[in-house]
């Protein structure tokens, strides 16, 4: 019978569960796969409330975009309107201004969220 998620012990019978039903190759519409996918929405709940992720620092969230992207930092220089600016945003001497974080959440996709996290 399936429940939403209250304590650990359910969390990991959960997780137990999910697993044993990712083992099998389940049919479209199979009551095991209906299971799955309601049991992945309590996991689901359960860990954004007892184990929430915070956003990234801003810094780290553009270096790590421009990583993932294979750009180099000097890039940020054409995006946030100079070398120096480039220097002191990554830095930290400087904060992003909201244009800055609307170019980057448009040039980049990085989330805003991630953005405008103070800092």
């Amino acid at each position: 019978m399936l429940r939403v998620i209250k304590t650990e012990r359910e969390y990991e019978d959960a997780l137990e569960r999910v697993y044993e039903l990712m083992q099998i190759d389940l049919a479209q519409d199979s009551p095991e796969l209906d299971e799955l996918e309601a049991l992945a929405l309590f996991v689901e709940n359960y860990e954004a409330r007892h184990y929430p992720i915070a956003p990234p620092h801003p810094i780290e969230a553009i270096t790590f975009r421009l990583d993932q992207l294979g750009m180099p930092k000097s890039e940020l220089s054409k995006i946030l309107g100079g070398r120096n600016r480039q220097s002191e945003i990554l830095s930290g001497k400087r904060k992003l201004s909201l244009d800055m974080i609307r170019k980057l959440h448009t040039t980049l996709h990085i989330p805003a969220e991630s953005l405008i996290a103070d800092y």
